[in-house]
Formats: C-alpha cells, structure tokens, sequence
C-alpha cells in the first residue's frame, strides 16, 4: 500500500477529530449520570427512576398495587418498570452518542 504526500496531513486531521470526539463522549456520559429517566407499570402502580448509565436510582410502589395474596403481579410490575426505565436510557444514551459522532458507525462506543 502506498501512501501520498498529502496523507500525513489527513492522518493528523483524523486524530485530531477522533480525540474531540473522544473528550465529548466523556463529557457526555457526566452529564448522563445526572439524567434521570422516569418509567411506570401497571398504570403507574410501580415508578421507577433510571440514570443515564442504567443504574435504579428510586422504586415507588402505590399502596393499591401491594396484595399479599398476589405477590408475583407486584414483582411482575417492579421487573416491567425496571426493565421500561433502562431501555429508555439506553435509547437517551444512544441518541446522544449518535448526536456526537454524528451517526458514524464506531465500534466500542
């Protein structure tokens, strides 16, 4: 493989832009750690708060949603609003990485 005389220049050009992509994607996730998303089950008998690096931050449970009798709709209801709030902050993650890197296709990332 050859390279050009003008080469060096873009090499120099690529890195330059690969390390400002870098540094914002570290900015990003500081400040996605601070976002907070909200996502409900059962009509909202079960809310749950998720960071933006997918970590259960609060559980609100409505006292109608708790039946001794009926235990595993109350787990099915934590599981369902856990599982709604890191699928959208994972979307809000991605959003954000696609924004950044402008839809470039990186691996890792």
């Amino acid at each position: 493989m050859k390279f050009g005389p003008g080469m060096g220049g873009n090499m120099s050009k690529m890195l330059k832009e690969a390390k400002k992509v870098q540094e914002q994607i570290v900015k990003m996730q500081a400040e996605l750690e601070q976002r907070e998303i909200e996502a409900s089950a059962g009509g909202g008998a079960v809310t749950v708060v998720v960071n933006g690096k997918q970590e259960l931050i609060s559980v609100k449970i409505s006292p109608e949603a708790v039946d001794p009798d009926d235990v595993e709709m109350l787990e099915d209801l934590v599981v369902a609003a856990v599982n709604e709030g890191i699928r959208k902050s994972q979307e809000m993650v991605s959003a954000e990485m696609a924004r950044i890197t402008g839809g470039l296709n990186i691996p890792g990332l």
